[in-house]
């Protein structure tokens, strides 16, 4: 798969990504499916199947290599829609474990990944986290319809207060 088209940095401005292939999956441009790439302008993050899994795998453009991830990536879970901080030390995902959606959080700092939403009886999907780490939005079924859910990083909502359109 080549990863080029327009990922958007933080900047706002496009920009192309083309980076060497490599057939045996240690770049970001390799044989393997990648899937729903996000980027903060120098960390790209994406699920691929490179493990026989379905993974989330981070890559560094500034020095054109994979990052590992320990203690993120497990044989029975199915990892999609991972989003990433601007800072590159937190990463949202939605995984499905047994059956069951969650949205977790991980800490690159201490390696640590937390299910924020383990205590929600709904389908759950397609985080996001905002620059600075602290906010998480995503889709949940509790309502019988998808609604979006706005979090603090322990999965604590948030009462935003909306103005009368």
């Amino acid at each position: 798969m080549a990863l080029a088209g327009g990922l958007t940095s933080c900047t706002g401005s496009p920009r192309l990504v083309d980076f060497p292939f490599d057939i045996g999956g240690r770049s970001l441009n390799s044989p393997f499916s990648e899937l729903t790439p996000q980027s903060n302008g120098r960390y790209i993050v994406f699920v691929s199947d490179r493990h026989g899994s379905q993974d989330v795998f981070l890559f560094d453009a500034n020095e054109q290599r994979l990052i590992d991830l320990p203690g993120l990536n497990s044989l029975d879970t199915i990892a999609s829609h991972p989003s990433i901080s601007q800072n590159g030390r937190t990463i949202v995902l939605a995984a499905t474990l047994k059956g069951r959606s969650g949205i977790y959080i991980y800490n690159r700092d201490i390696n640590q990944l937390r299910n924020i939403t383990e205590n929600i009886q709904a389908e759950v999907r397609n985080p996001t986290i905002s620059a600075d780490g602290n906010t998480i939005a995503y889709e949940s079924s509790e309502n019988g319809q998808w609604d979006i859910v706005i979090c603090d990083r322990n999965g604590k909502r948030l009462n935003l207060l909306i103005p009368n359109l």
